[in-house]
């Protein structure tokens, strides 16, 4: 697996990120951009890119908090258990608002275009990023063709910027995996999301993960669960095998 280290011009400055690729394979036309949690960049998220990127894929990790270089690192299974991290966290995901990602999204779309992945697009995005995902599909609708998001928080609040509201302007197949018990995202927010989506004539799946917690999808995350994780690699990848290819 190849990873390259690239800088991507935005309207607030350069954000890094990292590409991967599969060095084995021809070159990857379809791509798929990774919105990181609120633990940023680091290698779990490094090896759930190779993964994707085994399956044919270039795959996009961008720093969403590259305006508040430098940062971190973050132990992302004790983080929020210490205040001086958690407030450091809580600082850094409420200071990149979702008008911002959706900004940055043009740029890391013509990142991977200037990379020679010219083909569709498709977005993941897990805790924070879920709702990064969904809103990046609705701003570039002619490029990204599936968006998922996993225990993504707040895709249905009462937030101006709450992606739900963008439904209708998705043409992406969206899939949506919930964490089964998750303050971020309760019941009433699901039931919203599932509203605007069918309103929105979009083609999705909203699915509950009955007793996996927040962060059930991420390696180093204090709740991870290899069972659960696995079921949300085949839905992953089948969402992109039947939408990118």
């Amino acid at each position: 697996m190849a990873k390259q280290d690239i800088q991507i011009k935005t309207r607030d400055g350069t954000a890094k990120a990292g590409l991967f690729r599969s060095a084995n394979a021809s070159p990857a036309k379809a791509g798929v951009i990774l919105y990181q949690d609120a633990f940023g960049p680091r290698l779990a998220l490094d090896q759930m890119a190779e993964r994707l990127a085994g399956e044919g894929y270039a795959v996009l990790v961008p720093d969403l908090f590259y305006r508040n270089v430098p940062y971190g690192p973050f132990d992302a299974k004790t983080a929020f258990a210490e205040e001086k991290t958690k407030a450091a966290l809580m600082a850094l995901v409420s200071g990149t608002t979702q008008e911002m990602t959706i900004s940055d999204g043009g740029a890391f779309l013509d990142a991977l275009a200037g990379e020679g992945v010219t083909g569709p697009i498709g977005t993941v995005g897990y805790c924070m990023g879920g709702a990064r995902a969904l809103n990046a599909a609705a701003t570039y609708p002619d490029r990204i063709k599936a968006a998922a998001s996993f225990h993504g928080g707040n895709l249905a609040s009462d937030a101006p910027d709450s992606p739900h509201r963008k439904a209708a302007s998705i043409k992406a197949r969206v899939y949506v995996g919930v964490a089964g018990v998750d303050r971020s995202f309760p019941p009433e927010q699901s039931a919203r999301l599932a509203e605007a989506l069918r309103v929105g004539e979009v083609d999705h799946t909203i699915e509950n993960y009955v007793d996996m917690a927040h962060g059930w999808c991420v390696p180093d995350h204090s709740v991870f669960d290899a069972t659960g994780a696995e079921r949300h690699w085949k839905r992953l990848t089948t969402l992109f095998s039947e939408t990118l290819s």
